[in-house]
């Protein structure tokens, strides 16, 4: 009796040790097995999304996305498209969503939309010792953005009436070529998610300078077709908004930031 009575004691001890350990490594208990599995297009752009050591897909939007689809019965499943050729995947079915540090802001009508889940600014950055320190010194300037990216459309249309001619513009395809471009001396600054470009610092020991302006103040989400009637958009901006109302996206963004509360205020971001 008393064996049994030890056997007993063990195997509760040996399972609350296993439940401490789940509750101590962060992630939730809930799985995504059995789920419908969803396409999601996105971008090398961390930290909000790239491969880990292991070839995995892993960051903030990965991270989010994750947990909002499997709240309302999805897995999703990412995978990386040139980026310059996201509606036209999104569109011909290839894929199901794109989120990846996404601006909806100025594409409003675009998309069917699932968001603002997150807030962003899309900003100057330049070597520390130059001599640009606000936008107006851009003026005849030359800089770099990634291709079909607000930075770009914002340049091209002139939509910061702050923002002045510059002398030329390269786009780059892969947002990787700018701080190199930077760095080289081939662009004068660079435009870019200030997220990326702060992850770019910290993953290759770059320090760069981000102007006090930003270009644009942005909401981030997830975009559907705008012909896509299944009611999944309509189903994840509740996830989302559950999100942030109960904790779940702060406690996902503490994974990358000290101070998430910047990103975190979407209020007024609505349309």
């Amino acid at each position: 009796m008393r064996k049994r009575r030890l056997i007993a004691i063990t195997a509760i001890v040996f399972a609350l040790a296993l439940l401490v350990g789940c509750a101590q490594s962060g992630e939730s208990s809930q799985t995504t097995d059995g789920l419908q599995p969803i396409t999601v297009g996105a971008d090398v752009y961390p930290p909000y999304s790239s491969n880990d050591e292991n070839g995995v897909p892993s960051g903030i939007d990965v991270d989010i996305a994750t947990e909002a689809f499997r709240r309302i019965g999805y897995k999703p499943e990412f995978t990386y498209i040139p980026w310059e050729k996201k509606t036209e995947r999104l569109a011909a079915g290839d894929i199901d969503c794109i989120m990846s540090c996404f601006s909806m802001t100025g594409r409003e009508d675009d998309y069917r939309w699932a968001g603002p889940y997150l807030a962003s600014r899309q900003v100057i950055a330049v070597d520390p010792q130059s001599s640009i320190y606000s936008l107006s010194d851009l003026a005849g300037k030359t800089i770099a953005v990634q291709a079909t990216t607000k930075p770009e459309s914002i340049i091209l249309n002139g939509t910061n009436a702050d923002m002045p001619e510059v002398g030329k513009m390269f786009s780059f395809s892969d947002r990787s070529y700018l701080v190199p471009a930077l760095s080289k001396g081939y662009v004068d600054a660079i435009a870019a998610h200030e997220t990326s470009v702060l992850q770019y610092e910290k993953d290759y020991g770059v320090d760069l300078r981000v102007l006090d302006e930003s270009l644009l103040d942005v909401g981030l989400g997830c975009a559907f077709d705008l012909n896509d009637e299944r009611g999944i958009a309509e189903a994840l901006q509740g996830a989302f908004d559950d999100m942030l109302a109960d904790g779940t996206m702060e406690s996902i963004l503490k994974r990358y930031f000290d101070d998430p509360s910047p990103f975190l205020n979407v209020e007024g971001l609505h349309e």
